[in-house]
């Protein structure tokens, strides 16, 4: 009994897997021939905020790494241990309530696609994020997500966030301030440090623990990168 349920229920979250799949394929297809990956890229570049990713601190790219997608560098486009968990759940619950989206897949979102969230929608992104992936080297997707991603109080990309949020160039960031950064698009409203200090250093405390975790620090130097908002002399005014 147990049995025959648990296979009825595998068929359904394929049959159900399948048709958001196809789905998802048509709404690549129109959306790349509609606007083509260089086209796409191009506009990103040519933004005023625009910042090469050899501008962008060390220690943010490894803060964004550890905390948005640990695995970028041993994927293509998606991590498929992270999306089972979220596509497992979502199906089970009819709404997509998890992420497990990669890197590439929220650029591709950010280039491609407006903000709703519906399976059809994720499995587009899916399907768009594999193509970029075989089209752009890993540096320049990071490159093009750094400068596409919401911080906040309007601000579009690390250049506009390093200058609204502190007043300086993205090279010219303290290592706590950017990591600080690497935190906020997570949940922009909640964690722009200009409204809500105290979301935005707890945030800051997950990013140096996800850090930790995946290598790129030591517990003994999470302390020295704690970002401290009344010493800020932007922030403070």
């Amino acid at each position: 009994m147990v049995g025959g349920f648990l296979a009825f229920f595998c068929l359904i979250l394929l049959t159900a897997g399948m048709f958001w799949a196809i789905q998802g394929y048509v709404s690549y297809q129109k959306a790349v021939k509609e606007k083509p990956l260089a086209q796409a890229v191009e506009e990103i570049r040519s933004e005023a905020q625009w910042v090469p990713l050899k501008q962008v601190p060390d220690l943010y790219k490894k803060a964004v790494l550890a905390v948005e997608d640990h695995r970028y560098y041993t994927h293509h486009g998606i991590d498929w241990i992270s999306m089972a968990r979220a596509v497992v759940h979502d199906i089970r619950v009819m709404k997509p309530e998890q992420g497990g989206s990669t890197i590439t897949q929220q650029l591709v979102k950010n280039m491609y696609y407006d903000q709703n969230k519906t399976l059809a929608r994720k499995a587009a992104e899916a399907w768009t994020a594999l193509y970029v992936e075989r089209q752009l080297s890993k540096e320049e997707i990071l490159e093009l997500y750094i400068n596409t991603i919401y911080f906040g109080d309007g601000y579009y990309g690390l250049k506009e966030a390093s200058r609204g949020y502190f007043g300086k160039e993205p090279q010219d960031l303290t290592d706590s301030e950017a990591v600080l950064l690497a935190g906020i698009p997570n949940a922009p409203s909640a964690y722009a440090p200009s409204r809500h200090a105290d979301l935005a250093l707890q945030r800051e405390k997950q990013v140096l623990a996800a850090m930790v975790k995946y290598g790129y620090l030591e517990q003994s130097e999470t302390d020295s990168l704690l970002w401290d908002a009344a010493a800020d002399p932007v922030l403070a005014r």
